[in-house]
């Protein structure tokens, strides 16, 4: 019996969400057009695809608060808690 397009995309998903190691989440996010121009851009200018460059700007700025937050009194438990909230000043200019 031939499968319907809902089955065939439902194992194209679970073929392609896990990364070469086994990890992965999916991720739906609807960007602003000169946002997703930016990443393109940002990528190209790295030689990356946008999906390394975006995994490799987050990991940096989670080392950076992680950092920012084990300067308080409990603050690294409570960041990987996500107990600790460090405000918007660090992302917003």
């Amino acid at each position: 019996m031939a499968k319907t397009n809902a089955q065939r995309q439902l194992e194209y998903r679970e073929r392609h969400l896990k990364d070469e190691n086994g990890h992965g989440d999916r991720l739906n996010i609807v960007l602003h057009f000169h946002t997703k121009r930016a990443l393109e851009r940002l990528a190209f200018c790295y030689g990356v695809t946008q999906q390394e460059f975006l995994e490799r700007l987050l990991r940096q700025a989670d080392s950076d608060a992680a950092t920012q937050a084990s300067r308080l009194p409990d603050g690294s438990a409570d960041y990987y808690e996500k107990q600790r909230r460090l405000g918007p000043e660090i992302v917003t200019p």
